[in-house]
């Protein structure tokens, strides 16, 4: 697995950055491996809710998890208030960074993360397909035991 770090800064939207990000490293399939961080305004889609909930103060992000695909996303964020009260969801847009979002993001490089329509939920869910090897360069034609290009 190969791994990125980076961090958000205050202001930042989570999931929108995090969209550009697959988009920008072309990710075909990666997890987020941790994030910590702090949220202004945190905006969930809640279990069996159609539509955003939208909490406004300051909010510690206590678990990210999820995929990533420039095929689609699936991303679960738990934010705690000042007293511990938790709640999570669907991450959506419009959840603002406060002082800094630190994530780490797994890519796993021999797979490709696509989204196909489940008739049993009827929703789009995560298909795993294995990606193709690239296929391997042919050796140089340098003389027997010495590099190519060599003295």
């Amino acid at each position: 697995m190969r791994t990125f770090a980076l961090r958000l800064g205050p202001g930042q939207d989570l999931r929108q950055q995090l969209t550009a990000f697959t988009q920008h490293h072309q990710l075909k399939a990666a997890a987020i491996v941790t994030c910590v961080g702090s949220l202004t305004t945190t905006t969930l889609r809640l279990a069996n809710q159609s539509g955003p909930s939208v909490y406004k103060g300051h909010f510690e992000i206590v678990s990210l998890v999820g995929t990533l695909s420039v095929n689609g996303s699936h991303l679960h964020l738990a934010v705690s208030d000042s007293t511990g009260r938790t709640i999570g969801g669907h991450l959506l847009d419009g959840s603002i960074v406060y002082t800094t979002a630190e994530l780490v993001v797994g890519v796993l490089e021999q797979a490709d993360f696509r989204r196909e329509l489940d008739p049993v939920s009827t929703y789009n869910e995560l298909a795993v397909y294995p990606l193709k090897p690239a296929p391997r360069k042919k050796a140089g034609k340098g003389k027997p035991g010495k590099a190519a290009g060599g003295q």
